[in-house]
């Protein structure tokens, strides 16, 4: 099991190693995955979405804690195949060209990622991995195999928790450290010859930082490519029933943050 000291914080690769025996587990050599649900919704101006179960992090503002962390038992397991054909025939139904894996981190159980953007992009679906990184940047051949889909229609959107390694401890209550490994996953990405920007770009969660937070993420962000600065998805916690106790239990206080039906348009 993670060991985790009070002030340190847990390491979320080696929570994803234990993780990934009970949300992504082998059977007759087929990597199978946890999903909790398959929908159609509005972001990105239309998207079907495999939410699955599991992450290696436990942020304070999560939306879908229930499935992402508070039970990782929970949803149904599926073979690549059988999550690939939910997401194209819920694009035929719903007319819309873009797929994703979202809820929890799709890159816990990182065989059976691949082999669903294979069979979706296959299609002529654009593909996105929204990501936190942190095993994109610790394991350097998912970022080599996730470059090889170059010029295929994916994007990876990477989303940094916070502008600090401090700032990311207090959000997530992981190790400090473990901040630096989202950055290095766009790092890799980029060098790997995904078109930054483009094929791979940073969100950043901002409701909890001021300017100078915005400006150090910024700054970093450019040293790496100043495609990535330029191209920020702003992140904001969206004010949910269910985020809204999670917030109070964390103790979090978020310095912005919207309604559900106050989302901007620009966000969406």
């Amino acid at each position: 099991m993670v060991q985790q000291g009070r002030s340190r914080g847990y390491d979320p690769v080696a929570l994803a190693e234990w993780l990934e025996h009970v949300v992504a587990p082998r059977r007759d050599g087929v990597q199978l995955r946890r999903y909790y649900r398959f929908r159609r919704d509005r972001w990105y101006g239309g998207i079907v979405t495999g939410d699955v179960v599991g992450c290696i992090l436990r942020c304070g503002f999560c939306w879908a804690h229930k499935f992402t962390w508070g039970n990782p038992r929970a949803g149904k397991l599926l073979s690549p195949g059988e999550a690939a054909s939910r997401l194209i025939e819920l694009a035929r139904q719903s007319g819309v060209k873009q797929a994703r894996l979202s809820g929890g981190e799709p890159t816990l159980g990182f065989d059976h990622l691949v082999e669903v953007m294979e069979t979706v992009t296959a299609e002529g679906i654009h593909f996105v991995v929204e990501t936190n990184g942190i095993l994109i940047g610790a394991r350097e051949e998912y970022a080599q195999k996730l470059a090889s889909f170059h010029g295929a229609g994916i994007e990876v959107r990477v989303s940094i928790k916070g502008t600090s390694p401090e700032e990311f401890a207090m959000l997530t209550g992981a190790r400090p450290e473990a901040w630096t490994l989202q950055l290095k996953a766009l790092e890799l990405l980029v060098a790997y010859g995904l078109e930054p920007g483009e094929e791979v770009y940073p969100a950043v969660m901002l409701s909890f930082t001021d300017e100078q937070g915005v400006e150090r993420i910024r700054e970093k962000l450019r040293r790496i490519h100043p495609a990535l600065a330029e191209n920020i998805d702003p992140e904001y916690v969206i004010l949910y029933r269910h985020v809204e106790e999670l917030l109070r239990r964390t103790g979090l206080k978020p310095r912005k943050a919207y309604r559900p039906g106050e989302v901007p348009p620009e966000l969406v």
